[in-house]
């Protein structure tokens, strides 16, 4: 047979469409002709495959050898492909039979001397083998991670001699199953270790409950950080569907997926991060870092000092949970469903209202400070929460707060009220949320005086209604009143501070 086609899936952001290698050999000048959109590293696959094969013992075709990766118009990279251009032509000159690779997907890198090197992305290829009731042969590295997928054969190879010697049944490979799921192997930290700040902690179980964003503004070493990492202690684990949606990107990222296995992502870009790389992009779309935090939290400590113009672009996935990156080429769409986690001095120098030591700023160097976030960003932060200095004799008392495993239980029992409304109030439609609240003539009227002196936004009136909800939800009340009203307007404590109304 001279001709073989072999199924195997190339990576393009979060999908693994299927490409097929066909594999053509025809008598003529000896020679091997790579088509159908290869970039660098496939057409370098050329010189791997032939001394993989020939230094693993087999026979490398002198003839003219045309392989075509099919579809032409689909960008094909990575060292992927490697394993089934080898198959293809191992099948295409009669070294294996055709009907052994039917119903079989592969891919994986080869080294010169035939073993099979990891490659990334792997998880998406193996769902997508699943949906297409395929088995799937690839490197043993990246067995693991295939097996993730669930009801897959996953085929795991250690080299080329041991993925022929299985087609041909001379001792075929064992299926790999992963068995139990991974438990998480990073402990997280506990929220029992932060002492005082009675405000910020309420305000992160708000968040917690009901998917609010959150900004923490106070003087340094006020204990900013430490609350926001404890964030992801109280949430509630991931769901099954929710772990693979995060193990896929980081799978496509090239990061460790086992050790937080079924853990909220927490990551904490630095500040000089620019915008691509917060939320994706490139010349070959790539997910940025509010995919990597997708159902977990994005922290973004010193929120002034990121250039405006990088905290911009998060103002449309904050709004519709992910990103799409459009290049002249391709478009791609990463998920971006996170918590923003933010904490800011509350001037240059830090100190502005800080009783431990003075301020050396002028008004207006904090007025610039300040206006480095914007308000329809702001608007966009349902909490915003003061982070003082504590007194000496609360740092060294040696009571403990409440720990994460308390506040996570009543985080659930929030959180399961509203599942029976359909949604987390963060993301519930305006006309619903109206219906929810069914705030009365009086509470109408005395929420508009509030919200005209303060000068508030109508998206900021809705902000306050939904961190009113959650607060009725942690009271088990079926619908907020004056008293959740109140507490839900304190948390807009810098709209009031940018507006210019006086110090934190």
């Amino acid at each position: 047979m001279a001709l073989a086609i072999i199924n195997t899936r190339a990576g393009l952001g979060l999908e693994a469409p299927n490409v097929l290698v066909e594999v053509h050999l025809t008598n003529g000048l000896p020679g091997l002709a790579i088509v159908g959109l290869p970039e660098a590293a496939v057409k370098e696959s050329r010189e791997r495959v032939r001394s993989a094969l020939i230094n693993a013992g087999f026979d490398f075709p002198t003839r003219r050898i045309t392989l075509n990766l099919a579809p032409a118009d689909l960008p094909k990279e990575g060292g992927r492909f490697d394993l089934p251009i080898a198959l293809g032509i191992l099948v295409a000159s009669g070294q294996i039979p055709g009907e052994a690779v039917a119903g079989l997907e592969c891919l994986g890198e080869l080294a010169l001397d035939g073993k099979l090197r990891p490659v990334r992305g792997v998880l998406p290829a193996a769902l997508e083998a699943r949906r297409a009731g395929r088995a799937l042969l690839l490197p043993e590295s990246n067995a693991d991670e295939a097996a993730l997928a669930g009801d897959l054969a996953v085929l795991p190879a250690a080299d080329l001699p041991q993925v022929v010697a299985h087609l041909l049944k001379q001792a075929p490979i064992t299926p790999h199953q992963l068995g139990e799921r991974p438990a998480p192997r990073l402990a997280e930290p506990d929220l029992a270790e932060v002492r005082g700040q009675h405000q910020a902690r309420r305000a992160l179980e708000v968040a917690a409950s009901g998917g609010h964003n959150l900004l923490f503004a106070g003087p340094p070493g006020t204990g900013k950080t430490m609350l926001a990492s404890r964030l992801p202690g109280i949430l509630p684990p991931l769901q099954e569907d929710e772990a693979l949606e995060v193990a896929a990107v980081r799978s496509v990222c090239g990061l460790p997926i086992l050790e937080r296995w079924g853990q909220r992502p927490f990551r904490t870009p630095h500040h000089t991060a620019s915008g691509v790389a917060l939320v994706g992009g490139g010349g070959k779309p790539r997910p940025g870092e509010i995919s990597l935090a997708h159902h977990g939290v994005l922290f973004l400590d010193e929120l002034p000092e990121f250039d405006r113009r990088v905290l911009e672009v998060l103002r449309e996935p904050l709004e519709s949970g992910q990103i799409v990156v459009s290049r002249a080429l391709m478009q791609s769409c990463f998920p971006a469903r996170f918590q923003l986690v933010a904490a800011m001095n509350p001037c240059p120098c830090g100190h502005l209202g800080d009783p431990r030591k003075a301020c050396v700023c002028t008004p207006a160097q904090v007025q610039r400070y300040q206006a480095r976030i914007s308000g329809p960003l702001l608007d966009r932060i349902d909490l915003q929460v003061e982070v003082p200095a504590l007194p000496a004799a609360q740092l060294t008392e040696q009571r403990s707060g409440e720990s994460s495993d308390v506040v996570r239980r009543r985080v659930l029992a929030a959180r399961q009220r509203q599942a029976q409304r359909g949604a987390l109030n963060a993301y519930l439609p305006s006309s619903t949320l109206e219906d929810l609240c069914a705030l009365d003539g009086q509470e109408r009227t005395w929420l508009a005086d509030v919200l005209n002196r303060l000068n508030l936004s109508a998206r900021a009136y809705h902000r306050v209604l939904r961190v009113a909800l959650t607060l009725a939800d942690l009271a088990e009340e079926p619908r907020p009143r004056q008293p959740q009203l109140m507490e839900a307007i304190g948390y807009r404590q810098l709209d009031r501070l940018i507006g210019g109304n006086g110090g934190v």
